[in-house]
């Protein structure tokens, strides 16, 4: 994937994830008590990881021939981490979601 293309491709990902936190933090108050303890601490997580993301994002953009490949690494790694504490974030809504339809079945 040539340069430009993949920058593109990376800034549209990462405005998309980011908007998808804020619809998530917009639905916390959702969850249940117990829910919200590791809700707290993912998204903490993921705070950590949405500032590193920007940080390497903006070093990758601003990267020379020479550093390229290395700063599209680093990014790509960061990216992976960052999109595998999302799925945990999800995955708490969408568990509390199948428990609260379990719950009204009985």
């Amino acid at each position: 994937m040539k340069r430009e293309e993949f920058k593109e491709k990376a800034k549209k990902s990462i405005d998309e994830l980011f908007a998808m936190i804020v619809e998530l933090e917009s639905r916390s108050g959702d969850l249940k008590e117990k829910s919200k303890a590791k809700y707290r601490e993912i998204m903490a997580k993921i705070k950590e990881l949405e500032a590193e993301l920007e940080a390497r994002y903006k070093k990758m953009e601003e990267s020379g021939d020479g550093k390229w490949a290395e700063a599209k690494e680093a990014f790509s790694k960061s990216a992976e981490s960052f999109k595998e504490a999302f799925q945990h974030l999800t995955s708490l809504f969408k568990s509390q979601s199948s428990t609260e339809k379990n719950d009204k079945a009985e």
